[in-house]
């Protein structure tokens, strides 16, 4: 029989993909489960008998869910097949946690587990092309599109999925402390703007050049229209079939109250 595993992350992402399956085994390594769900513990330092375990139950899928932050290893717990793994994750991360997350990804699969996105197998959570509530304006569109120019210049540096541009100005680029600060920054220096009766600025979200979709997509949710329409902006902007939208009625209740357009951009 095949099942599918749920590798879950802190956040809300989890639970909301957990809902969306048919009975999945939910996982998440120690210290890091979210709230909200029932998982089963597992340590990095014993991947390669936690691989041989999901096998054994039949698991052929297995599914990333939220955030995972590079956890504290204990040289003495690693069993003796995971720790001959350790010298090829150290050589990846010199590169970065993308290069460190694929070869992780690369373990799985040579224990013939298929990684599959969010998207695959909880499709609604990942908003196609479309406005979803208000109205961008011209200046806003503009915006919008000059974010997506910046992501895509600033991807290969590895730093966020996010920016916050006004009246064709980066007002904010988001890097290792996350979308809040970033808005938060946003909102505090909005009198840069060349024009402060002009247009208010956009958020812009998307997956970084030539990341692997099937991990760490971006994620928008109800806190994230908040925090936008704290900071002033517009609007909140995103590459669609690339975002993952958490609670989306709650999200567009959200905007609608503070009068800013949700909009899945082409």
């Amino acid at each position: 029989m095949s099942r599918i595993a749920v590798i879950a992350g802190q956040g809300r992402l989890a639970p909301a993909v957990v809902s969306l399956l048919d009975q999945p085994l939910v996982y998440a390594l120690d210290g890091y489960a979210p709230e909200g769900i029932d998982v089963q513990p597992f340590r990095l330092e014993r991947l390669v008998p936690f691989l041989d375990d999901l096998v054994d139950h039949g698991v052929d899928r297995v599914v990333f869910a939220g955030a995972i932050r590079r956890p504290r290893l204990d040289p003495e717990a690693f069993d003796p097949r995971t720790a001959q793994l350790v010298p090829r994750i150290l050589m990846a991360m010199q590169s970065g946690d993308d290069a460190a997350l694929r070869i992780v990804l690369d373990v799985f699969e040579e224990h013939g587990l298929t990684i599959v996105s969010v998207e695959e197998i909880a499709a609604p959570l990942v908003p196609g092309e479309g406005i979803l509530t208000g109205q961008p304006s011209d200046h806003d569109k503009r915006d919008a599109a000059r974010g997506a120019a910046l992501l895509e210049a600033t991807g290969g540096l590895d730093l966020g999925q996010g920016v916050v541009v006004a009246q064709g100005l980066c007002l904010a680029l988001e890097t290792l402390p996350g979308t809040q600060a970033m808005l938060d920054f946003a909102g505090r220096h909005a009198g840069l703007r060349p024009n402060l009766n002009g247009a208010k600025g956009v958020f812009y979200k998307a997956p970084k050049p030539g990341q692997d979709r099937r991990i760490d997509l971006p994620v928008i949710g109800p806190d994230t229209v908040t925090q936008t329409a704290e900071a002033g902006l517009a609007g909140i902007a995103w590459q669609a079939g690339g975002v993952i939208l958490l609670d989306q009625d709650e999200a567009i209740r959200r905007a609608d109250e503070a009068g800013i357009f949700l909009w899945a951009r082409s």
